[in-house]
């Protein structure tokens, strides 16, 4: 094919091309106090950089009226490989979220921290602050491998400790390198970055234009699959013999998101690809990030993912062309290792040698002071007190580790004296559910997410208690819009904004995250939505089962009966 006839690439691979590995003009803009915004190509950018720029839609209708322009903020995302922070890093996390954002933490759905509303002029400070604590925010977001996921329960497992270990070697390996000395001199006022004319040379994994689109890793067990294995870019699935970690079965091309009216565009489970030792972990997570680096769509960013390279092609066709050009280990079937459970990981539990964890459910994530719960201050009260090892799970909870069963009576106090719920003393479905923070931060949502979620789910616990439900492990989740960064298309109940105050409606998926669920009705207000799931819970409990799932019996039962119980047209 002449250049001529080459299809037309996206803007935003016309921005990685001319960046000079992720530059472009940042120093300038940023060091520039007359712009509270950035441009295109920058904003682009500085998701590689781990921050989004991001508008307060609250405040968007009186500044409008004002006649005065948008308020521009930021979102600053970290990375943290399974979820792991020591207690020194979470005190200094928690002071810049009160010097320099809206005095808020925001647990995410990938074992990661945000920030919302840091202003331009605050950005600088806030990323040296940041990585003065050890941590960092590269690749956050941008075209490059997310933060990696593992379970982070510290029970005493060797399987999970060597999951931990492989989880931060992938994210070690899969971290740009070119990229690393323009972040250096951006945020850190490193050396000017000076790169060579061989781009392969300055990134030996992605290249000048790096990735079409983000790509996502996850570690899990099949008896535990709290990281959402299927749901990945590429997921690791442990298989253990006698107790010890043999190997992996590698997942390929599973993903979220997708755009309203576009049916070119949706969710899919990844697939099987095959067994890895544990010696071969990195070449195959390079292996499968270098296929979609290759293969993956330049020209359109709604069908960049790589689930749909697979979907295209096929998981035969994809395992030719992996084993073939991308992998020299050897080809082998993925062994037999079903998934068969999830574990919140809530209350205290036992970390072998006398030392206990302890999980706390987090609504949606957000860690704030709020009236009578004051989670924040009494988290830093906790850590400062008592230094346990922090980790944030893929279900936007937190685990305080390495505690003693001295420090308990002393942490339950705490807890007490801040308002702080135990899990037992929550609803299943609360435990269970998640949202994304959709309205006012983020510019993609259509709808309220992180703020709706919990008048949804306090509706549900009546509904559910009064059916003899309260006890079953319900998963929950709400997004703003189609992207699906809560995960809503694998839970049995799935709330995706439409608009408005408007949804779409999806059931039948899995609490373990085994398969997707489907669109039931769309378009529903919100004050219809547990209307709605009542009469199909009403149902459930009349008619499951011996032991039967809710996901389970809405796909026995089949998308025909929910429409017609929801009253779908």
């Amino acid at each position: 094919m002449s250049d001529a006839n080459a299809p037309k690439l996206s803007p935003v691979e016309t921005h990685k091309t001319e960046s000079r590995y992720l530059r472009g003009t940042l120093p300038e803009e940023l060091a520039d106090p007359a712009l509270d915004h950035l441009s295109d190509a920058n904003k682009s950018l500085i998701k590689f950089h781990g921050s989004y720029e991001q508008e307060d839609r609250d405040a968007r209708k009186n500044r409008a009226k004002a006649g005065v322009g948008k308020a521009y903020m930021f979102m600053i995302r970290l990375k943290m490989p399974g979820g792991k922070l020591t207690a020194d890093q979470w005190l200094a996390l928690d002071d810049i979220a009160g010097q320099y954002a809206n005095g808020t933490l925001r647990l995410t759905t990938r074992q990661s921290i945000q920030y919302h509303g840091v202003l331009k002029g605050d950005l600088k400070a806030t990323m040296a602050a940041i990585n003065a604590s050890l941590v960092t925010t590269l690749g956050g977001c941008g075209d490059v491998n997310r933060n990696v996921m593992a379970c982070p329960a510290p029970l005493p497992d060797p399987v999970r400790a060597r999951m931990l270990r492989d989880c931060e070697a992938v994210a070690a390996h899969l971290t740009p390198r070119a990229g690393k000395q323009t972040y250096h001199e951006i945020w850190l006022n490193g050396e000017p970055a000076r790169f060579g004319d061989d781009a392969g040379a300055e990134e030996p994994i992605y290249g000048k234009t790096y990735l079409p689109r983000k790509f996502k890793v996850a570690f899990s067990l099949p008896h535990d699959n709290c990281t959402d294995v299927l749901a990945q870019c590429l997921g690791f699935l442990a298989v253990t013999e006698g107790g010890q970690l043999v190997g992996y079965n590698l997942y390929a091309g599973g993903g979220q998101g997708q755009t309203n009216s576009n049916p070119d565009t949706y969710p899919l489970t990844a697939q099987p690809v095959g067994f890895i030792t544990p010696d071969e972990v990195l070449a195959g997570a390079e292996g499968v990030i270098k296929l979609f680096r290759d293969h993956g769509d330049r020209t359109n960013r709604k069908r960049a993912r790589l689930k749909y390279v697979m979907n295209d092609w096929g998981v035969e066709k994809f395992r030719d062309v992996f084993y073939r050009d991308y992998f020299t280990g050897p080809r082998r079937a993925p062994k037999d290792a079903p998934i068969t459970g999830l574990d919140l990981h809530h209350g205290w539990q036992s970390m072998g040698a006398g030392k206990y964890f302890l999980g706390l459910s987090v609504e949606n994530g957000r860690i704030k002071d709020d009236g009578a719960l004051r989670l924040r201050s009494g988290l830093r009260a906790i850590i400062a007190k008592y230094k346990p090892e922090v980790r944030v799970t893929a279900q936007q909870d937190i685990m305080l580790c390495g505690l003693t069963m001295d420090d308990r009576a002393g942490v339950d106090t705490l807890l007490n004296d801040h308002g702080i719920p135990r899990p037992e003393t929550l609803s299943q479905v609360q435990r269970w559910s998640m949202a994304c923070p959709a309205v006012p931060t983020c510019p993609l949502a259509l709808t309220e997410s992180e703020r709706a979620l919990p008048g949804v789910v306090d509706q549900l616990e009546t509904v559910l208690t009064d059916l003899g439900l309260g006890s079953e492990p319900i998963s929950v989740r709400m997004t703003g819009c189609p992207n699906g960064c809560a995960r809503p298309y694998q839970s049995e109940v799935g709330i995706v904004g439409r608009g408005g105050t408007k949804y779409t409606l999806y059931i039948g998926g899995d609490s373990y995250g085994r398969r997707l669920n489907t669109e039931v009705q769309d378009s529903v207000p919100i004050d219809q939505i547990v209307p709605k799931l009542a009469k199909v819970f009403s149902a459930f409990a009349a008619e499951r089962a011996n032991a039967e799932l809710f996901g389970d019996y809405c796909t026995r039962v089949g998308l025909t009966k929910l429409k017609e119980l929801v009253g779908a047209p």
